[in-house]
């Protein structure tokens, strides 16, 4: 076995990777990989579930070892790398945490502060202070606990925990602290894995906006299609034990992967009407990012699409497609002055809500506990503190909670285990149910798998297969992108656009609230914020912040 190492080359490349391999017993995960991580860009990994994405950055970072192959890091350049284990700093504060991100500086500082608590401090001692001052100030050291600082607060790190022990702090906040760790001193190379998990919406559009005018090279893994929207210049894509550059971002390399598959079934059309369609699509992208509100410097990234790059996808999609059985009346949900509190703090009160036939509602709150005891309320799992709910006669509701594990502790086969909620003689016939398992990735053998060894993800397809087989009119979704991968929410977010009923839809993915969302209905402790606008209009209208910011008082 040859260890990754990282060495000196005469090439001026930022980061490169040469002959890597990777195999875990009989199954090969990367298979002599060679690509190349330039300065400017922000490279985002994508791969179906299991493709290796995380095992990728622990060998560039070299915290895993492969097969074969070796790393290259340019001469003098700094590697950050966006800490997982979020107890790892629980014996420092929070301000020499963020320190440490620049280990370089750290040390000098270090030696500095030794040298002159030593209590026989020498010329010679005084001399390589002299020294290692003038390294420091070259390195911009005396402003850097002001800059951690501000990197702290930009990530909603108040002050007075500066200099708390991490240890302190909850986890969601050392996920922060973390975060700015990495940023901390403009390292040379970037490597983020999923870094909006557990960040609100505010701090993951200061994250966007940050790293969007990042000068230096930025490697990320993220099922945020919002975030690799925001900060990518470049898609790479692990298939088949390869890695493959895409020149543009996430929306632009699904798009553009489906029209050329598209075009590949096209046997009768020509090669220059192919041609020019791709061109127009390019153009038509092109002239879509350069009038978005996002103005930031990734929109360098259209300069450098190339019709030579789309190919194909090999990807697997879920065929998700949400039918109703019938048309529902006019009326679909009504509320009245509901309220919850949990543990004696209140969550939500005063909700007054009339959902319209064809509303797609996101459901959003600072607590995410009020959410889920929200729709647990009106779906008769859990009895509100006041109030009423009723819903319209014609309706017929299918819910995807939060937490579905009591759904799968039986040893039940996928087939039985659907079967549980067929509704009629024809809907228990094996081929039918397997029609729905199968539009879900479960075919063959896989759809004999026991219901209670699944995985995240799988049980999320399994409840979406119970959902489209209820034809409901009405669909409630509590965070329903959880642990799906990119292919899946991609097709799940498609399929609500598309979907002619009534939706109530609570989640974290941007994307998602922003193209399927038409109102949003906030819940609060105060009463509720209800609008009839898209998401990212509702987030950035300031007479909504300021109304939103007295609800939670």
């Amino acid at each position: 076995m040859r260890n990754i190492y990282f060495c000196q080359t005469n090439v001026k490349l930022m980061l490169s990777v040469n002959n890597l391999s990777v195999q875990f017993g009989k199954r090969v995960l990367f298979d002599e990989v060679n690509v190349t991580f330039s300065p400017g860009n922000c490279y985002g990994i994508i791969g179906a579930n299991g493709a290796g994405k995380s095992t990728f950055l622990k060998i560039l970072s070299g915290k895993q070892e492969a097969n074969l192959g070796s790393v290259f890091l340019e001469p003098g350049k700094r590697m950050s790398v966006l800490e997982q284990n979020h107890n790892a700093y629980d014996s420092h504060t929070v301000l020499e945490t963020v320190l440490r991100g620049n280990q370089p500086l750290f040390k000098i500082k270090q030696q500095i502060e030794d040298l002159y608590a030593k209590p026989d401090f020498s010329d010679a001692d005084g001399e390589r202070v002299g020294e290692l001052q003038i390294e420091f100030e070259e390195m911009n050291g005396w402003n850097a606990e002001s800059d951690a600082a501000s990197l702290l607060s930009n990530l909603e790190i108040p002050e007075h925990l500066h200099h708390n022990s991490m240890a302190d702090l909850d986890g969601k906040q050392k996920v922060r602290v973390l975060l700015a760790q990495s940023l901390f001193g403009s390292p040379d190379v970037l490597i983020m894995d999923e870094p909006t998990n557990d960040l609100d919406y505010d701090t993951i559009m200061w994250l966007e906006g940050f790293l969007a005018n990042y000068d230096n090279t930025v490697i990320v893994v993220s099922h945020d299609r919002h975030f690799l929207d925001a900060v990518c210049t470049h898609i790479s894509d692990i298939d088949y034990g390869k890695i493959n550059h895409y020149s543009g971002n996430y929306t632009f390399w699904y798009e553009s992967s489906q029209l050329a598959a598209r075009q590949r079934a096209q046997q009768n059309k020509k090669a220059e009407e192919k041609k020019k369609e791709l061109q127009e699509f390019i153009a038509r992208f092109s002239a879509n990012v350069a009038k978005s509100k996002q103005a930031t410097s990734r929109k360098k990234m259209i300069d450098k699409l190339n019709i030579e790059e789309i190919r194909p996808s090999s990807r697997r999609y879920p065929g998700i497609i949400f039918e109703q059985e019938r048309d529902a009346g006019d009326q679909i949900l009504n509320i009245d002055d509901l309220s919850y509190s949990l543990e004696g703090q209140k969550l939500f009160d005063k909700v007054h809500f009339n959902m319209a036939k064809g509303d797609k509602v996101i459901v959003y709150s600072k607590d995410s506990r009020a959410i889920s005891a929200f729709y647990e309320i009106i779906n008769g799992k859990l009895k509100a503190d006041s109030g009423k709910y009723e819903w319209g006669i014609t309706t017929a509701q299918a819910y995807l909670p939060l937490d579905n594990s009591k759904f799968f502790s039986s040893e039940l086969s996928l087939v039985d285990w659907l079967r549980q909620w067929a509704a009629t003689e024809e809907e228990r016939e094996e081929v039918y149910i397997r029609g729905f398992l199968g539009k879900m990735l479960f075919s063959g053998d896989e759809a004999l798998k026991a219901s209670n060894v699944l995985s995240g993800g799988e049980k999320v397809r399994c409840m979406l297969s119970k959902m489209m087989m209820s034809n409901a009119n009405v669909l409630m979704l509590d965070e329903p992108t959880n642990h799906l991968d990119l292919e899946s929410i991609t097709a799940f977010n498609n399929a609500l656009k598309n979907f002619k009923g009534t939706v109530l839809c609570s989640t974290h993915d941007h994307a998602f609230a922003q193209t399927v969302g038409t109102r949003i209905l906030e819940l609060t402790p105060n009463g509720i914020v209800d609008r009839y606008t898209t998401f990212d209009d509702y987030m950035s209208d300031s007479k909504i912040k300021e109304l939103r910011a007295k609800m939670y008082v």
